[in-house]
């Protein structure tokens, strides 16, 4: 038995140095026996990597068939990860990291938090950046993708087989670049698209109209 953890969506996000789900619970990453992350995301570059006992990534070099017949990555990516990192970490001489990780913390709540309010159903953590929005129809995928970039706003949206059948869902990706307005555009559009197609369907919500929303956005965050 191995512990695998995929910080895919968490490396650069979570957690007060931005070291993923480990950094933020507090948990020493030797404790974990496989880490795998990504550099496409946090790290806008390409690659990921995998971290583990040296039996282990020796293992999988001899016989994981994607790494075998892999190429390496190419200096210039490696640069921008490095790069990357270095401002995540702050030792760069700055604290551009520190203060973009903490932006996207308040994003990721604010956001979370108020869609909640307004009445609709999310999955997930209330610090992830990832924000799951169920749809639950498929015949509403289609609709609320289109609605919403007819309102200027991209959105992932994800359906059968990806998840359930009846668990269609909107993946909401924030970033510390979003700016509170543009946080509160979202939420007024998604607050307009949600009455047309019926998706306000939290029975624990208390369903805030959209201004009561925007006046009180802060609280409890």
């Amino acid at each position: 038995f191995h512990l695998y953890v995929d910080e895919a969506h968490s490396i650069g996000a979570l957690g007060p140095r931005g070291r993923g789900v480990c950094d933020y619970y507090g948990i020493d990453p030797s404790e974990v026996d496989i880490l795998m992350g990504t550099f496409t995301k946090s790290f806008g570059a390409a690659g990921g990597y995998i971290a583990a006992s040296p039996e282990i990534i020796s293992h999988l070099r001899l016989f994981n068939y994607s790494s075998i017949y892999a190429e390496s990555i190419s200096p210039i990516v490696l640069q921008q990860i490095y790069t990357s990192m270095t401002i995540i970490m702050g030792e760069d001489g700055t604290t551009n990291g520190r203060e973009r990780l903490e932006r996207l913390a308040f994003n990721a709540r604010y956001l979370g938090t108020n869609l909640k309010r307004l009445g609709f159903i999310l999955y997930g953590d209330r610090d992830s950046p990832i924000l799951p929005l169920l749809l639950y129809n498929p015949a509403k995928i289609p609709a609320f993708s289109r609605e919403l970039l007819k309102r200027g706003i991209a959105v992932v949206v994800v359906g059968y087989p990806a998840t359930p059948i009846i668990s269609s869902r909107a993946r909401f990706c924030v970033s510390a670049a979003h700016t509170k307005e543009d946080l509160d555009e979202i939420l007024r559009v998604c607050a307009e698209v949600g009455e047309i197609l019926q998706l306000k369907l939290s029975s624990k919500s208390p369903g805030l109209s959209i201004e009561d929303v925007l006046r009180d956005g802060e609280i409890g965050l």
